[in-house]
């Protein structure tokens, strides 16, 4: 398996201990800026409210299995029981407002990554198949 960076976030996070547990909580903004080689897969995004964003969480450990989580810090549980960034594959899934886009950079709110996170794919969300009732 070959995972290539299709761009960069630029974060107000710079360290984990800066970042919300859950991005859809803080209404801050971010940049993604997409690699020029990518820019074509834009085409008609522009008309979408909101965002599915996969980025990869180099930060995380990769070999926790079990974890607390930061709503009940008594009960460990297992890691894909969780949203931890402390995954085998620690791939990060955020919907965000997608606010405007310019050229290859998207402005967007949402999101707890950090600061130069690399993003592996975007995908619109459609809530009539992405929000179960």
């Amino acid at each position: 398996m070959n995972l290539k960076p299709i761009g960069y976030v630029y974060s107000p996070y710079k360290e984990r201990k800066d970042a919300p547990s859950q991005g859809r909580n803080k209404d801050d903004d971010f940049k993604i800026e997409i690699l020029d080689e990518y820019v074509d897969a834009l085409k008609g995004l522009e008309k979408r409210t909101h965002l599915i964003v996969l980025y990869w969480l180099d930060k995380g450990k990769r070999d926790k299995l079990k974890t607390f989580t930061p709503h009940d810090k008594k009960t460990e549980k297992g890691t894909f029981a969780t949203r931890s960034p402390n995954r085998p594959n620690p791939i990060a899934f955020n919907i965000v407002d997608l606010d405007k886009i310019e050229g290859n950079i998207l402005y967007v709110r949402g999101m707890d990554a950090l600061d130069g996170s690399a993003v592996i794919d975007i995908k619109p969300y459609v809530k009539e198949i992405d929000c179960i009732n």
